[in-house]
């Protein structure tokens, strides 16, 4: 219930608390509308030196424009914080309190006084971490409650109050068990002193968060990647981020958090797409064909299979200008060569320094013969054609996709260079059956387009981002996570995950080793194992499978006190569709999102059998709503995702339809832990031996 204690706000204004504060919500709601009406009317004529400066200017004010939008049924602000003293003047004698309401972005008024606080300032940090134990200096934090975007009901905790006695936060509590509908909501209200520690972190050092189903790992890293653009602006703003997800159902699903929280210009993709660049991905590989492609190795036999096209040169290189020729010999192009080579340079700029190189040779000569050349001297002799010959057959240039397309089709090409790196059954099962005739007619697959990328890498330096969030990282390979790398060489990362659901057969061993791959080894790594959105008996029975599927792990607890509706359900195997589409249709006699989860092979019938019940469904990635909430979810692509009920159709089918039972033991642990409310099992076929 809501405490009436004295209001420790201004006295001016109504005398009802609940009143007060609306009255304070809808000036803010107007301060907001003033805001967003200041930058409408900017007048940008004349204040550019060119079209070019012009157009960026409008585009960032249409930017502003658009992150100042008053969001009608998102709360403007969400908590209140009344301060003992003023922040930072704690031990100042007499220093009098200050009043700050906390929300999704500033606002200020026409003189410029903040009326709400961003979260993200350092003055908000203590809404998030202060305690009974810990108080901080707050003497009251008030949560607000909202129905739509009018506020409802407000709670205090007066930390600084040895008389009131520490509880939980009912409305804190009906925050996190909220219907979920739509995409994917931002946490900025109900983040946890731990997940704030996360968020929080400097830009500086790469975060590795190990979090079990329903820890909110996902919203922590979207959550840091606004934090960060909100304390280190310019510095990303130069360089970029970029947040990394496993498929584009993920991508649509969590698309909204970012916008919520004002950050309108962060970059989404998955691994597939950083890659995708360099050609069309028109193949398969067998798991095993893509788990030796995928293996760290194979970084060694590309740089091998590069270098080997470096030839010693067994000519001299004339140039001729003028009257005079210019010798330099053999021997001396290969000393040239074998420094570079030392060098240990991209393939690329070793190739580009060597015309520099060897005309720096012919200009020595120059000057011993009592010549003056300067620097426009050099760069024509580099410009020579004699020297464009020399580099040409020392240091050729080479595609990255042609390179690779050798060493899949050409046995002999791959045998040298994996010498000593693959055995002979290594190298037979990533060769090609059937060679390509050429870089567009081939089939390539997903492991050859990282394979492709990392050949590109090692001819040409790929551009280096700010700061890059992965999420669900367990499932990548060595050389996905290469690729990753690669984009945050320069700048941070925060990789999130849970080795638990790694459903890859090249999934994630540890997290020391998927960072040494990353390039970010001696990463911190942090532990989320308090669960916020699957029921207590819900994580209690997938957790289970833990000694199977990931023995090390701490099992997840859940701090929900509702414990959720479960049931399984055994029936006749012929029975089972009839069960299924029974168990949705009491799913639906519920508030919220239905996901109806199944392995890959049962979804054609379950969708035919869903259709011929009358029951709408969606497909992953098409966003909910009242009049269609049953979602038809292959099991393949239920990773990261969450809805109220969850229907599972057949344990059994979902571990056999994967390559090994480890690998579907994770994939049904991914399956179980879905849900938010409520799970109903039904199964026709035996349970997997750690559920009976």
């Amino acid at each position: 219930m809501p405490s009436h204690a004295p209001d420790l706000s201004d006295p001016s204004g109504p005398s009802d608390p609940l009143a007060r504060e609306r009255s304070h919500l809808t000036a803010s709601r107007a301060a907001l509308r003033a805001m967003r009406a200041d930058v409408e009317a900017l007048d940008l004529r004349d204040v550019t030196a060119n079209w070019v400066n012009a157009e960026v200017l409008q585009r960032q004010v249409e930017e502003r424009i658009k992150a100042l939008a008053d969001l009608a049924d998102t709360p403007l602000f969400f908590g209140r914080l009344n301060y003992l003293h003023a922040p930072g003047a704690e031990a100042a004698e007499g220093a009098e309190g200050e009043q700050f309401y906390i929300g999704r972005r500033h606002v200020h008024d026409a003189d410029g006084d903040p009326m709400v606080i961003d979260w993200r300032a350092p003055v908000s940090q203590r809404f998030y971490q202060a305690s009974k134990k810990e108080p901080m200096d707050i003497a009251l934090r008030r949560r607000f409650g909202y129905t739509g975007g009018e506020l409802t009901a407000y709670e205090d905790e007066h930390l600084s109050d040895p008389a009131e006695a520490e509880h939980s936060s009912k409305l804190l509590q009906a925050e996190i068990e909220r219907p979920r509908v739509g995409p994917m909501r931002d946490i900025v209200a109900t983040i946890q002193p731990e997940q704030d520690e996360i968020v929080r972190a400097g830009i500086g050092g790469t975060v590795c968060v190990q979090g079990a189903p329903g820890t909110g790992k996902t919203a922590v890293g979207l959550h840091r990647v606004a934090y960060l653009l909100y304390a280190y602006r310019e510095r990303l703003a130069r360089s970029g981020t970029l947040v990394i997800g496993p498929n584009r159902s993920f991508l649509h699903y969590i698309e909204q958090v970012l916008p919520a929280l004002g950050e309108l210009q962060v970059a989404q993709a998955t691994v597939e797409d950083l890659v995708a660049t360099h050609v069309e991905v028109r193949g398969t590989d067998t798991a095993r064909a893509a788990g030796i492609k995928g293996d760290a190795r194979m970084a060694e036999v590309l740089r091998r299979a590069l270098l080997s096209h470096v030839t010693a040169p067994t000519e001299p290189c004339v140039v001729v200008r003028g009257s005079r020729r210019w010798r330099v010999p053999g021997y001396e192009l290969e000393e040239i060569t074998q420094e570079l080579l030392a060098r240990d340079i991209r393939y690329g700029a070793a190739r580009d320094a060597l015309p520099q190189r060897i005309a720096h040779a012919v200009l020595v000569r120059m000057e011993q013969a009592g010549e003056a050349p300067d620097d426009r001297v050099q760069d024509a002799v580099a410009r020579n054609p004699a020297v464009k010959a020399a580099v040409k057959a020392i240091w050729p240039a080479v595609e990255p996709a042609k390179l690779v397309l050798r060493l899949l089709s050409d046995a002999d090409f791959l045998a040298e260079h994996a010498d000593g790196i693959l055995d002979a059954d290594e190298q037979k099962a990533v060769l090609w059956a059937k060679p390509a005739r050429g870089v567009k007619s081939a089939k390539w697959s997903a492991a050859d387009a990282v394979l492709i990328d990392e050949a590109a890498d090692l001819i040409e330096r790929t551009h280096s981002l700010g700061h890059v969030v992965l999420d669900e990282a367990q499932d990548l390979s060595p050389m996905q996570y290469r690729a990753v790398g690669r984009r945050c060489t320069t700048g941070s990362a925060t990789v999130l995950g849970d080795i638990a659901q790694g459903t890859t057969p090249w999934a994630t061993a540890s997290w020391a080793e998927a960072l040494t791959h990353l390039g970010k080894a001696g990463a911190a790594v942090e532990e989320l194992t308090q669960g916020f959105r699957v029921p207590r008996e819900v994580i209690a029975y997938a957790s289970r499978l833990l000694p199977d599927i990931a023995p090390g792990l701490t099992e997840a607890t859940s701090i929900r006190e509702a414990a959720g509706d479960f049931a399984v359900r055994a029936v006749d195997p012929a029975d089972l569709d009839d069960a299924v589409v029974a168990a949705c249709r009491e799913a639906l006699a519920h508030e919220g999102s239905i996901g109806l989860i199944a392995a890959d092979a049962r979804i054609p019938a379950l969708a035919e059998r869903l259709a011929a019940a009358g029951l709408t469904y969606l497909a992953p990635g098409e966003e909910t709503g009242a009049d269609a909430r049953l979602t038809l979810v292959p099991a393949t692509l239920a990773k990261g995702l969450e809805y109220d009920y969850v229907v599972l159709d057949e344990p059994a089918a979902v571990v056999d339809g994967e390559p090994d039972e480890r690998t579907g033991l994770r994939r049904l642990y991914v399956a179980l832990t879905r849900a938010v409310s409520g799970l109903t099992v039904v199964h026709g076929a035996g349970l997997p031996e750690r559920l009976r």
